[in-house]
């Protein structure tokens, strides 16, 4: 699109924006009605341990999604010579799961908890038992039961409950509802009826009947919404929220909020039967949609969730992959500097991330556990980063990145081999966020670790709030076409796509590597244990 055009486009309010909530970063990304990025805005943040809780404040919230916004509105500014005082419509995502409980005069009652605790694995075990279905333990739904069973006194006084998305929609329009995608991190999705599982809120209500609540399950949950169904607009009190100018017109429509593994899928057209996608950044997991559901009950390694539209998808989830490496990697360049070196955050990426390719394919027996928070696919609850090496271990900055590389992997490929062991059908995998920013490593490096072939598309970079952002179009253009039809013909119909396909010397490397990182998870423990 001419960028005269992109000046009507925003000037006339045409304009779709998606923000998402990462773990690490907010980002605004604004797209034209051929959803090409066009603008963008971030706000770098990070969750604090409090009380042994990883959460953010409200404030902290607010903070974050304003100054995000008003960084899009400068480069909209800088770039085109207009001001951005209204949009076509909005969208928001943000990192899945956690717990966000509110009394009936909307006041919060515990900090917020993120997905990334793991603190609930009584009530996650007890309710996966009770349902037959996995519950892992981040879902909203294992907090609020393992506060019930500390016998916490704010649960009596809990009038909603729901995702960081949903609260920030929530602010925004008044409306207390919720994405699919993201409604089935909190409580199990029925695909027949696309709602929260009626039964097993009976269920629920059941367990917890001698606790005499005043309330029931259904009524505190949010509404569910599929992909494509107006979620409200934006109201003048929320839009005074967002925007710190004040010049932001109410009136827009919202696509329901989704978690950040819905946009993934968005992001990567990955919402077909036999599609897949990874999303590694401060976190990682993949996404495969499912033909059929899978043959039992996998706690702790697969989850079962659902593309923005409904579909049942299986979700392997690690709470730990870039973040790690990220802190290595600067505090190289701090080294750097104090040599009198000069350069920027990404040439020093460039040149780090790179250094991994020319390193021994099995890393020369180097093996770091980048265990910031606990892993539930390992069996940690609490992290302790750690680099073990053995005494003849061929030591130098190749093998080391490239260790660090593979490490922000291996939990994911632990979770994939069940996958892998059912031969659950995968035609396509397709990789987005941090970790794959890299030319010509991060690619390369998944498709050895998942011993298939992965893809990135041109708008990689761009992630989960582009994905968040085409999802908002989609409920303006829709017009009734299945989801999967309209990223297919629609957006990804001209895109770019780059594909790697594993070497097997490589994949013989990784898997060389994972047997030494397995082998290693005892020390990883004693860490935890003594430290």
């Amino acid at each position: 699109m001419t960028k005269e055009k992109i000046i009507e486009e925003i000037s006339g309010g045409k304009a779709v924006l998606g923000i998402e909530f990462g773990s690490t970063r907010i980002k605004a990304v604004l797209i034209n009605s051929e959803h090409e990025p066009v603008a963008g805005g971030a706000f770098d943040w990070e969750n604090s341990l409090v009380d042994g809780i990883w959460t953010y404040s409200l404030d902290e919230i607010h903070n974050g999604i304003s100054t995000a916004f008003a960084e899009m509105k400068k480069d909209v500014a800088e770039k085109y010579g207009v001001k951005l005082t209204k949009l076509a419509a909005l969208g928001i995502s943000a990192m899945m799961h956690g717990y966000l409980a509110f009394d009936s005069n909307d006041k919060l009652l515990v900090p917020f908890r993120t997905w990334r605790n793991t603190i609930t694995g009584e009530a996650s075990k007890a309710l996966t038992e009770l349902f037959n279905f996995p519950i892992p333990e981040r879902w909203s739904i294992a907090h609020l039961y393992q506060a019930i069973l500390n016998n916490e006194p704010h649960v009596k006084d809990v009038a909603f409950f729901t995702t960081l998305a949903g609260y920030v929609h929530w602010i925004l329009t008044g409306k207390k509802v919720l994405g699919v995608g993201d409604a089935s991190g909190m409580f199990p999705i029925d695909d027949k009826t696309g709602n929260f599982n009626s039964a097993m809120i009976a269920q629920f209500d059941n367990l917890v009947a001698d606790k005499n609540f005043s309330w029931k399950l259904e009524g505190i949950l949010p509404e569910v919404l599929p992909a494509g169904k107006e979620a409200g607009v934006l109201t003048k009190e929320g839009a005074a929220w967002l925007d710190r100018d004040g010049t932001l017109e109410a009136g827009c429509v919202l696509a329901p909020p989704e978690g950040d593994a819905g946009t993934g899928m968005a992001a990567t057209n990955s919402v077909a039967p036999r599609t897949g996608n990874v999303s590694a950044g401060t976190s990682i997991f993949s996404m495969v949609v499912l033909e059929k559901p899978l043959a039992k009950t996998y706690l702790g390694l697969i989850d079962v969730v659902t593309t923005p539209d409904g579909k049942p998808v299986a979700m392997v989830h690690g709470n730990n992959c870039t973040g790690e490496y990220d802190k290595w990697i600067k505090m190289f360049g701090e080294a750097a500097t104090l040599l009198g070196a000069k350069f920027d955050k990404g040439e020093l990426y460039q040149a780090m991330l790179t250094a991994a390719l020319s390193g021994d394919k099995d890393c020369g027996g180097c093996v770091p556990y980048n265990y910031i928070s606990g892993e539930s696919i390992t069996g940690f609850t609490e992290g302790r980063p750690l680099f073990v090496r053995t005494q003849n271990a061929k030591l130098n900055l190749a093998n080391f990145m490239r260790s660090q590389l593979f490490t922000a992997l291996a939990a994911l490929r632990v979770g994939m081999d069940v996958l892998f062991e059912e031969k659950v059908p995968l035609e396509r995998l397709t990789g987005h966020g941090g970790y794959f920013k890299t030319e010509g490593v991060g690619l390369p490096f998944m498709a050895a670790a998942m011993h298939t072939p992965v893809s990135a598309m041109s708008t990689a970079g761009e992630g989960g709030p582009w994905g968040m952002a085409v999802l908002a179009s989609y409920v303006l253009n829709g017009g009734g076409e299945s989801l999967s039809s309209y990223l297919e013909s629609k957006v990804f119909a001209s895109a770019k796509i780059e594909t790697v396909k594993p070497e097997a010397a490589d994949v013989e490397g990784f898997n060389a590597f994972l047997e030494n990182y397995k082998k290693g998870l005892a020390a990883e423990r004693a860490a935890v244990e003594n430290l």
